[in-house]
């Protein structure tokens, strides 16, 4: 077994068709066949299960999977470490970010692009555990991610450094929310559970949803939820259209208009959101990578170092 097999197992394993893969690896299908035939010979196991119209690994084959993936990654990244000893900050950044935290990149990218014009970026958003795949296949260095990081994996795998932490608001349909002075006023909880209440929550990623209703629950209240959405965009949107209220962290609201929607301090109640910055433990980051991440920290604060 070599790297040109893993390449080409990889290529079929992602495809599902030897006929797509081979188009892809720009060669054959017959000897493309051949090689994962003698892999699996050499192997002594079936790598594959073809009995439909897709192949699908099976449990050898996605063990497999997961360590060529691992392989080709350490190797790309050793090769990237050995030409950059002698070389500047340059070539592509890519960055994972939950929704909620995408508005915090905007001023660090623009700082970073002025110090290191050579260096372009590719950006990724989604939840925990999906960006964790990502950083995984090595498709992003980091992630700035709500905290703790809920992904499917050992959490001593990451390395995690901590922002300055984020205050959570009320945001309201304009007409609800409370004014003083002509200005926005602060809101308590007791009023915030008077609302229909929209709270934001996946399948996977529940931390955020449970954190506020324990922010009710201290209070004694109970909220009535209206709808539970995984997207900040989709609330934000049911906000604007006088559907029900929600509790969000703040930098949130930098990334969507206001001009249906209030941002209210809560009263009395001393909640914020933590934010990190998450990469692999085992994994080389990047000259750019390690250089953003210092810069990221200076603009945002950090809490720890």
């Amino acid at each position: 077994m070599d790297l040109r097999q893993l390449r080409y197992f990889l290529a079929v394993a992602e495809e599902g068709q030897v006929t797509s893969a081979a188009k892809r690896l720009n060669m054959e299908q017959p000897p493309l066949s051949r090689q994962m035939k003698l892999l699996e010979q050499e192997l002594d196991v079936a790598l594959f299960d073809r009995s439909g119209k897709r192949l699908t690994l099976t449990h050898a084959g996605e063990l497999l999977r997961r360590r060529a993936e691992q392989l080709l990654g350490q190797l790309h990244e050793t090769i990237r470490e050995v030409q950059e000893l002698d070389e500047g900050v340059h070539g592509v950044l890519s960055i994972g970010s939950v929704v909620s935290c995408i508005s915090l990149l905007p001023q660090p990218i623009q700082r970073f692009q002025q110090r290191y014009p050579q260096v372009t970026f590719k950006i990724l958003e989604g939840d925990h555990f999906w960006l964790a795949e990502q950083m995984e296949k090595r498709a992003i260095e980091f992630i700035i991610a709500r905290l703790p990081f809920e992904a499917a994996v050992d959490p001593e795998r990451y390395q995690t450094v901590d922002l300055a932490p984020d205050p959570f608001v009320a945001i309201l349909p304009t007409a609800w929310a409370p004014h003083e002075n002509g200005k926005p006023a602060s809101i308590s909880m007791q009023e915030m559970a008077k609302h229909p209440f929209l709270t934001l929550k996946s399948d996977q990623t529940t931390r955020m949803h449970a954190n506020v209703l324990h922010e009710f629950h201290l209070a004694g209240l109970e909220p009535l939820i209206l709808c539970e959405c995984s997207s900040v965009a989709v609330i934000v949107a049911l906000v604007a259209a006088g559907i029900g209220a929600t509790i969000l962290p703040k930098s949130v609201t930098a990334s969507f208009p206001l001009a249906d929607i209030t941002a209210c301090e809560l009263a009395n109640t001393d909640f914020y959101s933590e934010i990190g910055l998450v990469w692999l433990r085992d994994r080389y980051l990047s000259k750019s990578a390690r250089e953003f991440i210092d810069m990221f920290v200076l603009t945002q604060g950090s809490r720890v170092d």
